[in-house]
C-alpha cells in the first residue's frame, strides 16, 4: 500500500481531533441507546446484550461517568420496575465493570439511598424487593471501598485473602463480621424475591416472574465466593481464639448457611436458572469448624456460567463506525481536503484522496474487527474462567482425596466414639436401672473371672514355688554329687599317686638289686679267674642268673605297663571330670535361667493382677461417676420444673407426695448403706449404684411432684413446699457433685437429704383434706345425702328460673323479654337436662352397689371403696353448686347487674360438674350396662344444653349492645375517652373469662 508523504501540518491537527469527537457522540449514542433499552418500564429481565453494551462502555471509557451521566435523568421515582431494573444493571456494572466504576459509584451513593427510602415507605411489591437491594448494593460498595484487595467481582485467590485478613485476630474478627453482614443483605433479598414469587415451573417461565430471579444470578455469584471466604476465616479464627468465644459466629453462620443451601436448591430446582447458570450443591451440613481437619474436607464452591447461546435480535455494534456523515450536519469529514486545499480538477479525485479513502475504509475494517476480537475475547475469558473454575474444583477434589487418607484415623476413632455414644445412648433409652443392672453384673461377672484369675495365678505361684523347691533340691542333689565327684577325683588322684610311689619304690629296689647284682657280677668275674677251673661248676649258677634277669625285666615291663594304664585311667578320670563339671555348670546355668524366668513370671502375674485390680476399681469408679452424672442431670432436670411456667399447670395430690417422700427416704437409707458398702470394698459399687439410681428417681419425683402439689395447695405451705423442694434438690446436687469425686468421696453424707425430704413428707401430710375426715360407715349414707342434695338443688334451681321468667315477663318488653325469654328457657332446658343425668347417675350407683357389694351391705361396700365415694361427693356437691351459681348468674343478667360472660362461665363449670359426676360414675360400672349407655346419652344432652346457654347468651348480648348505641353529643373529650377505656376494659374481662374457661 502506498503511504501519504507530504500531508499539510494542518490536516494532520484537525482530522484526529475531529475523529475523536466523532467517535465520543456516537459512544454517547450507543450507551443512551443501550441503557434505555436495558433500564425501562417492561416488566422483563434486562436482555444480556445491552447490560454487556454498558460493562464494555465501562471499560471503554474506564470508569461509569457515561453510566450515571444518563442514568441520574431517569425518573426513578416514578417507577418501582424501572428502580428495580436499575439495580440490577447497577449489579452487574459494579461486578463486571471497570474498577473505577466503584469510586464512581461512590458519589452517588445518596442517589441510591434516597431511591431505596422512597419505595421503602411505599406499598408496592416492586417498591420493598427495591428497597431491600439498594441497601445491598450500598453494602457492596462501602465493603469493596473499604477493602480494596476484594474487587467488585469478589474473586480472589486464597493467597490474597490471607494477606488481607492479616495476623491479628482482631481484623480477622472485624473482616469476618463484615462478611456476615454482607451475606445477609445477599440472602434477604433472595428470599424476599422467593416470598414474591410461587416456584411453580410456570412462574419462572413468565416474564414477569424472570423479571424478579434475573438479578438473583449475580446474588448466587457473590454468595459462593463469600461462602467459601467465611469458612476459610471462621477456621482460621478457630486456630487462634477459643471455641466458647466464637460460639456467636458459629450460630451465625450455620443460620446462613442453612439459608444459602436452602436458596440453592431452590434455584437450581428452577427451569430459568438451568439454562443460565450451573448452580454448586453444598454439603449436607456445615463444616466443623471445632475440628481443624475439617477445613480438608472443604470443597469450593464453583458457579460457572455456561457460553451464551446468540440471540435471535438484529445485532448492533457496540460502537457504530458510520461511513458518511452523521445525518443533519454537513460533509465535513468527506470535505476536509477540499476546504483544505480547494476544490479538486474537474470531477476526478487525485491519489492522495483514494489513498485517504482507502485508509479510512481500512480503518474502519480494522475496527470493526476489533470489536469483534473484543467480543470473541470476552467470550473466550469467560469459556476459560469457566474451565478455570471446573479446574479448580477438580483439584478441590484431588486436594480433598488426598488430604483424606490423613484424616481417616480422626474419622475412624470420630465414628467410633459416635457408635460408642449412640449404643450409650440406646442403652440409656431402655432404662437407668436396667444398665445400672446389666453393668453391675458385667462387673460381678468381670470380678468372678478376675476371682478366678487370682486363685489361677495363686494356683501358679504355689506350683511354681514347688518347682522352684525341686530345682533347689536338684541343685543340693547337683551340689552333692559334685563334690562326691571331687572326693572320687582326690581318690584317683591319691591313688595314682601311691601307685606311682610303689613303682618308684620297686623301682629302685630292682635298681638297688640290679647294683647289688652288678657288683656280684664283678665279684664273680673276679671270682672267675680264680674259678675258672670250676667253670663247670659255676655254669649253673650263671642260668640261674640269667633267668632271675629275665623275670626281673619281665617285672619292669610289666609295672611299666601297669604304670601306662594307671596314667590312662587317670586321664579318662580327668576327663570324666571335666565333662561332669561342664554338664554341672550347664545344668547350673538353665536352673539359674529357668528360675530367673519364673521369677519374672511371677512377676508379670503380679503386676497384672495389681494392673487388673486397679482396672477393677477404675472401672468400678467410672461406672459409679457415670450413675451420678445421669443421677444429676436428673435432679437437675427435677429442680428446673419448680421454676418452669409450663409446670404450673401440672397438679398433684398430697397423699401421692406423701408416698413418694416415704420412699424417697427409704432410698436414702439404702444409699447410706452401698456407701459404706463402697468405702469398705472399692472393688464392688453395685450395691451402691442401684441405690443411687434408685435415690435418684424417688428424689426427683418427690421434688416434681411437691411442685405439682403446690400448685393447689394454700400460699403460705405453698411456699415452705417450694423452698423444702429447693433445698432438698441442693442437698441431693451436692451430694451428686461429691460422688463424681475421688478425694470428696470419702466426705460424702447421704444423710443430709434425709432433713428436707422429712420436711416434705411433713408437709404433704398437713396438706391432706380434712373435710372428708368421716367415719367409713357414713360414707353411705353421705353419697345418697349429697346426690338428694343435689336434686333438691336442680329442683329449686327451675323453680326460680321460672320465678325469674314470670318477672321478667312483667318487668321488661321488646328485645330484652326476648333476650331474657331464651337465656331463661336455655337455662331451664339445661337444669331440665341435669336432673334427667344426676337421675341416672343414681340409678348406675345403685346397679354398681347391688352388682358389687355380694353379701356385703351397701354402707360396707361404700367403705370398702372410700376413694371412688369421696369422687361421687365431691363430684355431686360441684353439680349443686353449679347449678346454684348458674341460677344466681341468671339472675343478674335478667336484673342487668351481672355480666353475660359470668353466665357464659357458670354454663361452663356446670358442665364440667357433670362431666365429672359422670366419670365418678362410669369407673366401677359395666361398659354393657343400659344404664351407663342412658347415662352418656345425658351427658351429651347436657352438653349440647350448655352450648344452647352460651349461643343464647353470646346472641343476646350482642343484640342488647347493638340497641343500646350511645350517644356521644352531650359528652366532653375525657368522658368519652373514659367509656372507651371502660368498654376496652369490659371486653377484656370477657375474653379473659373465655380463656380460663377453656
Amino acid at each position: 500500500m502506498n503511504s501519504i508523504k507530504n500531508v499539510p501540518a494542518r490536516v494532520l491537527n484537525r482530522r484526529p481531533g475531529h475523529s475523536l469527537e466523532a467517535e465520543r457522540e456516537q459512544f454517547d449514542k450507543t450507551q443512551a441507546i443501550s441503557i434505555s433499552k436495558a433500564i425501562n418500564t417492561q416488566e422483563a429481565p434486562v436482555k444480556e446484550k445491552h447490560a454487556r453494551r454498558i460493562i464494555l462502555g465501562t471499560h471503554h471509557e474506564k470508569g461509569a461517568f457515561t453510566f450515571w451521566s444518563y442514568a441520574i435523568g431517569l425518573p426513578l421515582p416514578s417507577s418501582a420496575i424501572l428502580s428495580w431494573k436499575f439495580c440490577h444493571v447497577l449489579h452487574k456494572v459494579l461486578r463486571d465493570g471497570h474498577p473505577n466504576v466503584l469510586h464512581d459509584c461512590q458519589r452517588y451513593r445518596s442517589n441510591i439511598r434516597e431511591i431505596g427510602d422512597l419505595w421503602g415507605h411505599l406499598h408496592d411489591r416492586y417498591g420493598q424487593l427495591v428497597n431491600i437491594y439498594t441497601k445491598l448494593l450500598l453494602t457492596k460498595i462501602a465493603f469493596h471501598l473499604k477493602h480494596p484487595q476484594f474487587p467488585a467481582g469478589l474473586e480472589v485467590t486464597d493467597e490474597v485473602l490471607e494477606k488481607a485478613a492479616g495476623t491479628d485476630v482482631n481484623n480477622i474478627f472485624q473482616l469476618t463480621v463484615e462478611m456476615f453482614d454482607y451475606m445477609d443483605c445477599e440472602l434477604k433479598l433472595s428470599e424476599s424475591v422467593f416470598r414474591q414469587l410461587n416456584t411453580a415451573i410456570a412462574v419462572s417461565q413468565m416474564s414477569s416472574g424472570q423479571c424478579r430471579l434475573a438479578p438473583l444470578i449475580q446474588v448466587i455469584q457473590d454468595c459462593s465466593h463469600l461462602y467459601h471466604y467465611t469458612v476459610k476465616l471462621m477456621f482460621k479464627l478457630h486456630s487462634c481464639l477459643p471455641a466458647d468465644t466464637l460460639q456467636g459466629h458459629r450460630d451465625r453462620f450455620h443460620e446462613q448457611f442453612h439459608s444459602l443451601r436452602n436458596f440453592f436448591r431452590r434455584a437450581s430446582d428452577m427451569l430459568y436458572f438451568k439454562r443460565l447458570i450451573q448452580i454448586p450443591r453444598l454439603p449436607e451440613g456445615p463444616p466443623n469448624f471445632l475440628r481443624a481437619s475439617a477445613l480438608a474436607e472443604h470443597i469450593k464452591p464453583v458457579v460457572v456460567i455456561p457460553e451464551e447461546a446468540p440471540e435471535d435480535e438484529e445485532p448492533e455494534n457496540l460502537i457504530e463506525i458510520s461511513t458518511g456523515p452523521p445525518a443533519g450536519e454537513p460533509a465535513v469529514v468527506a470535505d476536509l481536503f477540499e476546504q483544505t486545499f480547494g476544490p479538486p480538477n474537474g470531477s476526478m479525485k487525485d491519489d492522495r484522496d483514494l489513498q485517504i479513502e482507502a485508509l479510512k475504509r481500512e480503518v474502519e475494517m480494522l475496527r470493526s474487527e476489533l470489536d469483534k476480537i473484543k467480543l470473541e475475547a470476552q467470550r473466550f475469558i469467560s469459556q476459560l474462567k469457566g474451565q478455570v473454575n471446573a479446574l479448580e474444583a477438580e483439584l478441590e477434589e484431588q486436594r480433598k482425596q488426598k488430604q483424606k487418607a490423613l484424616v481417616d484415623n480422626e474419622q475412624l476413632r470420630h465414628e467410633l466414639a459416635q457408635l460408642r455414644a449412640a449404643q450409650v445412648e440406646g442403652e440409656r433409652n431402655q432404662g437407668l436401672r436396667e444398665e445400672a443392672e446389666k453393668k453391675a453384673s458385667a462387673t460381678e461377672a468381670r470380678y468372678n473371672k478376675l476371682k478366678e484369675k487370682h486363685s489361677e495365678l495363686v494356683n501358679t505361684h504355689a506350683e511354681l514355688l514347688r518347682k522352684n523347691a525341686d530345682t533347689a533340691k536338684q541343685l543340693t542333689v547337683t551340689q552333692q554329687s559334685q563334690e562326691e565327684v571331687a572326693r572320687v577325683k582326690e581318690q584317683l588322684v591319691f591313688q595314682v599317686e601311691q601307685v606311682k610311689r610303689e613303682s618308684e619304690m620297686k623301682l629302685e629296689e630292682q635298681s638297688d638289686q640290679l647294683e647289688k647284682l652288678k657288683r656280684e657280677l664283678e665279684a664273680k668275674a673276679g671270682e672267675l679267674v680264680r674259678v675258672q677251673e670250676a667253670l663247670s661248676r659255676t655254669e649253673q649258677s650263671g642260668s640261674e642268673l640269667s633267668s632271675r634277669l629275665d623275670a626281673l625285666s619281665a617285672d619292669r615291663d610289666e609295672l611299666s605297663r601297669v604304670v601306662q594304664q594307671r596314667e590312662a585311667d587317670l586321664l579318662a578320670a580327668q576327663s570324666l571330670a571335666r565333662e561332669k563339671e561342664a554338664a554341672l555348670s550347664q545344668e547350673r546355668q538353665r536352673i539359674s535361667r529357668e528360675r530367673d524366668e519364673l521369677q519374672g513370671r511371677l512377676a508379670d502375674k503380679e503386676s497384672q493382677e495389681q494392673g487388673l485390680q486397679q482396672r477393677l476399681l477404675d472401672e468400678q469408679f467410672a461406672m459409679l461417676r457415670a450413675t451420678a452424672a445421669e443421677a444429676e442431670r436428673i435432679l437437675q432436670d427435677a429442680v428446673g420444673k419448680l421454676d418452669d411456667p409450663l409446670h404450673l399447670r401440672c397438679t398433684s395430690s398430697p397423699d401421692y407426695l406423701v408416698s413418694r417422700a416415704q420412699a424417697a427416704l427409704d432410698a436414702v437409707s439404702a444409699l447410706e448403706k452401698g456407701h459404706a458398702q463402697y468405702l469398705t470394698s472399692r472393688a464392688d459399687a453395685s450395691g451402691l449404684v442401684a441405690a443411687l439410681t434408685r435415690f435418684s428417681h424417688l428424689t426427683a419425683d418427690t421434688i416434681v411432684h411437691g411442685s405439682a402439689t403446690s400448685h393447689l395447695a394454700p400460699t403460705d405451705p405453698a411456699d415452705r413446699l417450694i423452698d423444702t423442694c429447693r433445698e432438698c434438690g441442693a442437698r441431693a446436687l451436692e451430694l451428686m457433685g461429691q460422688l463424681q469425686e475421688q478425694q470428696a468421696l470419702l466426705q460424702a453424707r447421704p444423710g443430709l437429704v434425709r432433713t428436707p425430704l422429712q420436711g416434705i413428707l411433713q408437709l404433704g401430710q398437713e396438706l391432706k383434706p380434712k373435710s372428708l375426715d368421716v367415719r367409713e360407715e357414713e360414707l353411705g349414707a353421705m353419697v345418697d345425702k349429697e346426690m338428694a342434695a343435689t336434686s333438691a338443688a336442680i329442683e329449686d334451681a327451675v323453680r326460680r328460673i321460672e320465678d325469674m321468667m314470670n318477672q321478667a315477663r312483667h318487668a321488661s318488653s321488646g328485645v330484652k323479654l326476648e333476650v331474657n325469654e331464651r337465656i331463661l328457657n336455655s337455662c331451664t332446658d339445661l337444669m331440665k337436662a341435669i336432673r334427667l343425668l344426676v337421675t341416672a347417675s343414681t340409678s348406675l350407683q345403685k346397679e354398681i352397689v347391688e352388682s358389687g357389694r355380694g353379701a356385703a351391705t351397701q354402707q360396707e361396700f361404700y367403705a370398702k371403696n372410700s376413694r371412688w365415694t369421696e369422687g361421687l361427693i365431691s363430684a355431686s356437691k360441684a353439680v349443686g353448686w353449679g347449678a346454684t351459681q348458674l341460677v344466681e348468674s341468671a339472675d343478674k343478667v335478667v336484673l342487668h347487674t351481672g355480666k353475660y360472660e359470668e353466665l357464659i362461665v357458670c354454663s361452663h363449670e356446670i358442665a364440667a360438674s357433670t362431666a365429672q359426676l359422670v366419670a365418678a360414675s362410669k369407673v366401677k360400672a359395666d361398659k354393657h350396662s343400659p344404664h351407663l349407655s342412658r347415662l352418656q346419652e345425658c351427658s351429651r344432652t347436657v352438653n349440647e344444653m350448655a352450648a344452647n346457654v352460651v349461643a343464647s347468651t353470646k346472641s343476646g348480648q350482642e343484640q342488647v349492645e347493638d340497641r343500646d348505641t350511645m350517644d356521644f353529643s352531650g359528652l366532653s373529650l375525657i368522658k368519652l375517652k373514659k367509656q372507651e377505656m371502660e368498654t376496652q376494659l369490659d371486653k377484656k374481662d370477657g375474653s379473659y373469662a373465655a380463656q380460663v374457661v377453656n
